[in-house]
């Protein structure tokens, strides 16, 4: 406890001598005396990326843990009552409205009546809200993959700063307080490197699935528009039909 607080007090007195240092002091002076707070300060930063990363990820698993369609009954069955007209059969057999795929679906079965743009049109639009949250928060994941080994390094250069900054104080220290410094600044880049990884592995993991479910997406708007048929096709054979 009285380390913390001398800790505190150091950064305190540093970041005062920085924001109030004498006139004559350059820009590479006020720097130094920024860099001499040390790497502490750094992990404490990559300790919260570490908490905001894990709650991401259990909040993107529980999200994309809803479960879809059985794509073979739709392949079946489903497309069979569409083209036999029975929509309110075929929305019956889409199951949990939850998914993403049956949100859709269930878009573009509302408009089935008005005819094939209608329907593609309201499936399109949901297909994109749908895509917005399926990958709500991700951009986090994949820029503390790619960040926090750099924030880590970043604690690292000012640990050995410091440490060369001790060695300068006490020169009869020798090597020993060199190292010292430096095998501490060195836990900054370990710590960067520990939030990053996880981070990057959840990211394509996710990636994977939000692209699986887009391609479900797909294939399930792809057959309500099947089923409901080339209007033109109908439209042409209704100008025959009158001919």
């Amino acid at each position: 406890m009285a380390d913390a607080n001398v800790a505190d007090a150091n950064v305190a007195e540093t970041f005062a001598t920085f924001t109030s240092s004498a006139p004559g002091m350059n820009l590479t002076e006020r720097l130094l005396s920024f860099t001499l707070v040390g790497a502490e300060w750094v992990l404490w930063l990559l300790i919260v990326l570490s908490v905001v990363s894990v709650a991401v990820m259990v909040e993107r698993a529980f999200a994309l843990a809803t479960r879809g369609p059985d794509m073979n009954v739709l392949v079946t069955t489903f497309a069979q009552s569409l083209a036999a007209g029975k929509i309110d059969e075929a929305r019956g057999m889409l199951g949990n409205p939850k998914a993403p795929e049956v949100r859709v679906a269930l878009a573009g079965l509302q408009t089935y009546e008005r005819g094939r743009i209608a329907v593609a049109e309201a499936m399109a639009s949901a297909k994109s809200r749908e895509r917005l949250d399926l990958e709500r928060n991700l951009g986090i994941l994949g820029t503390l993959g790619n960040n926090a080994p750099f924030i880590g390094l970043f604690g690292t250069v000012l640990g050995i700063i410091k440490a060369f900054a001790d060695l300068a104080k006490n020169s009869t220290g020798g090597a020993e307080v060199v190292m010292a410094g430096i095998s501490e600044s060195l836990v900054a880049t370990a710590v960067g490197l520990l939030v990053a990884i996880p981070a990057v592995v959840a990211f394509n993991i996710f990636q994977g699935k939000v692209r699986r479910r887009l391609a479900r997406i797909d294939a399930v708007a792809h057959l309500i528009l099947s089923a409901r048929g080339d209007e033109g096709g109908e439209a042409r054979a209704g100008q025959s039909a009158k001919g």
